[in-house]
């Protein structure tokens, strides 16, 4: 049999991250992940929650559910991203979708028709990228600054391209970066977009998970023309396996997302958003952010002592005051891709920076680093290991 795939699907690659864990040596240290830390899941409290769901609301958890999501835990949700984060107006509404990528799908299949421009951070999430190649939009670059978009570059894109539908941007500690944008720039960016009619998808994902610094306002929270459409996840916060996040959305937009996602899943699991609900109401919710918080800023740390400490001068990396990720980027002419196949015989997994690229046929000297994920002996070990790989691989 001869199979002949949708022209959508049969130029898109699999993610280098999902690969890499997929092929994964158990003699091989990753620091290629971006799974949160096992020790940040709330196993005892979750479990307890469940127990009590299964002897009193099993016949309801089981059943099917409203494709905008479990009316209490919507309501949390947007009563504390009033109060924490400033979001949400009277026309504002919330929908709790299958994890934070969801957002992508849905936003581009009700704002985009094949051929629409996309602008995106470059480099990007790679989900989010392919989501949008999968739509075949004219995908464009912005590229990115110590502190966010390039304006100019984003600026001549806003008057150049055709048929801008929207631009994405997660501005704060940025996957892959690691970065935060700016407060001028995040005013510059809706300020431009609004100026141009153009919607905002604000990708925050990493938002709560600050252990540094000062918070910044969301481009949500400055909406005053509803433009921006804001969306967050519980995967980092309570467990990326349950599949949760929600968007919050003008109400036009929102109620036609959720006619796309009543074609895709009906609704997000039900258990799970009684068992979040359950978690807001009866426990320590930002306790055990903090939590999480906390346990992220010892975990960078010692990847950062071992990066100042074993890395060459030359090779440069962000301090992120948050969020899951650091970026390094290698000397002018190293060949990026050699060093990570290298690292890999060496006993280390990172990811290339080239597979966050909106071009994936541009070139890259940076690879992306995680800190959340290995235990803090591997986190030292293999942080360690590459800048022993680094330096012997600079020299050659």
């Amino acid at each position: 049999m001869e199979y002949r795939f949708s022209k959508r699907i049969e130029n898109l690659h699999p993610s280098a991250i999902r690969e890499i864990l997929k092929n994964s040596d158990p003699n091989v240290i990753s620091l290629a992940a971006g799974n949160p830390a096992v020790e940040s899941f709330p196993v005892k409290e979750m479990k307890e929650i469940a127990d009590d769901i299964f002897d009193h609301e099993a016949g309801f958890a089981f059943q099917y559910g409203i494709t905008e999501g479990y009316p209490r835990l919507r309501q949390l949700v947007m009563k504390r991203q009033k109060e924490k984060f400033g979001i949400g107006t009277e026309n504002d509404d919330i929908m709790i979708i299958s994890g934070g990528t969801q957002a992508m799908d849905l936003t581009t299949k009700v704002l985009a028709n094949e051929g629409d421009t996309v602008l995106s951070e470059d480099p990007a999430f790679v989900g989010a990228l392919n989501t949008f190649r999968s739509y075949r939009v004219n995908l464009v670059g912005i590229p990115m600054e110590d502190d966010g978009m390039n304006l100019e570059a984003l600026e001549k894109a806003l008057n150049e391209q055709k048929n801008v539908r929207f631009l994405y941007t997660i501005p704060s500690f940025h996957n892959p970066l690691g970065i935060c944008t700016s407060l001028e720039k995040r005013k510059a960016i809706y300020d431009l977009c609004a100026s141009h009619g153009v919607m905002i998808l604000e990708d925050n994902p990493y938002g709560e998970l600050r252990f540094d610094g000062e918070d910044i306002p969301t481009l949500k929270s400055m909406d005053t023309e509803g433009i921006v459409i804001y969306t967050s996840s519980f995967s980092k916060v309570m467990s990326a396996g349950i599949r949760l996040g929600f968007v919050i959305a003008p109400k036009p937009v929102l109620d036609k997302m959720a006619v796309g996602k009543q074609a895709v899943d009906t609704h997000s699991n039900l258990f799970f958003q009684i068992l979040i609900a359950d978690y807001m109401e009866k426990y320590d919710y930002d306790g055990h952010i903090q939590m999480i918080c906390d346990l992220y800023r010892h975990k960078s740390g010692l990847m950062l002592d071992e990066i100042r400490k074993g890395f060459p001068k030359e090779v440069k990396y962000t301090v992120p005051q948050g969020g899951l990720f650091l970026w390094c980027t290698l000397p002018d002419g190293v060949d990026m891709l050699q060093f990570v196949q290298y690292a890999k015989k060496k006993g280390v997994a990172i990811v290339p920076g080239s597979a966050f690229n909106v071009d994936e046929s541009a070139p890259s000297q940076c690879f992306r680093l995680n800190y959340s994920t290995p235990t803090d002996e591997k986190l030292v070990e293999g942080t360690r290991i590459l800048g022993e790989a680094l330096r012997e691989f600079l020299v050659k």
